[in-house]
């Protein structure tokens, strides 16, 4: 086939619209078991209401209902989505590997696998959650967890949590842990305008000065800064916005700062993500500073490649343009290629 594309969440399905509206020949390859991307996995405790803004996907405008969890009401648009414009998406399909076959590329799965002229990859964060090593980890003795395992409060009643982390999940923990402790590396910046589209395109063209120079792309919420969501409001009024520096080390029963000792039953490792692209690994894609150079969505050192939802299309908004830039520019070279 013309295109294989990895990963069927908003990166993705954005994709696979633009695939079809230019007649490339495709299929999509999702690891979920079913329709929602990242989206599926989110705690339940997370409502649709509370988020920044999700955008929609081409063609299809997204209206969130009043009320409902983000983890059952985006899954849902994203299933009747799929149907609506007959995506051959294919799960559950874990892709291992993409190498070079022939003139095109071999897509490796344990359930089988396929061959196509050029690759999109969309396989986001999600899968790729990221904890940091601090002194003493290993010592702590309650219970660690990433936020991306987190399913909400009713498993920490009664305990002490520590919420480490600058982003909108520790946001969203710190709205519902009463009494959570919050520790940053850097103190948080709340943005008071709305994230629109304007903005979301100047925060791309920050985050992509990294990308095309090969490092490895930046956390979003690092130049957006934080948005006055009705969750940091509602932890604005319980009082929870209290931000504390980084500690020093963790020992068995706490953290310490310098000789200050703080008890702790649990920590919350609201920490970030990073791009899940291990099975890109037989393409040797990535540069000596570590990141994958990409112009535009074209991975520089595999031009048929093309990675969206990856450095600074890792937004809804960014998503949908990367989808349909990425498109627009495969066709074109296939298009080349075909003539020749």
């Amino acid at each position: 086939m013309d295109v294989v594309v990895i990963g069927a969440g908003q990166a993705g399905l954005s994709a696979a619209y633009w695939l079809r509206r230019r007649g490339l020949s495709f299929v999509v390859l999702d690891a979920d078991p079913g329709p929602g991307g990242a989206w599926q996995h989110r705690s339940p405790s997370l409502g649709a209401g509370s988020l920044h803004r999700i955008f929609d996907l081409p063609g299809r405008p997204f209206t969130p209902p009043p009320a409902g969890s983000a983890a059952t009401v985006v899954p849902a648009y994203f299933r009747e989505y799929e149907a609506a414009f007959d995506l051959p998406v294919r799960r559950p399909v874990a892709v291992t590997s993409v190498a070079r076959a022939g003139g095109g590329f071999r897509v490796d799965a344990p359930t089988g696998s396929w061959t196509a002229r050029a690759v999109i990859n969309a396989t986001g964060t999600w899968t790729a959650p990221y904890i940091p090593y601090y002194p003493g980890i290993a010592d702590f003795a309650g219970r660690q967890l990433h936020y991306a395992a987190y399913r909400g409060p009713e498993e920490f009643a009664g305990r002490r949590v520590l919420v480490v982390g600058g982003g909108a999940s520790a946001i969203h923990l710190l709205a519902e842990l009463p009494g959570a402790f919050w520790a940053t590396r850097r103190e948080p910046v709340f943005h008071d305008g709305e994230f629109t589209e304007d903005h979301g395109r100047d925060v791309v063209a920050r985050v992509a000065e990294r990308v095309s120079a090969g490092l490895p792309p930046r956390s979003v919420v690092s130049v957006t800064g934080l948005g006055w969501t009705a969750l940091a409001r509602e932890a604005r009024v319980r009082g929870a916005l209290v931000r504390h520096p980084m500690f020093d080390r963790l020992v068995p029963g706490g953290a310490v700062w310098g000789s200050r000792f703080e008890p702790f039953d649990a920590i919350v490792w609201a920490t970030g993500f990073r791009a899940a692209l291990s099975h890109l690994a037989p393409l040797h894609l990535r540069e000596p500073g570590g990141g994958i150079r990409v112009e535009g969505t074209r991975a520089v050192r595999e031009p048929l490649v093309h990675l969206v939802g990856y450095g600074p299309s890792a937004s809804t908004v960014g998503a949908n343009r990367a989808g349909r830039a990425a498109v627009h520019e495969l066709a074109e070279a296939l298009s080349v290629l075909e003539v020749c």
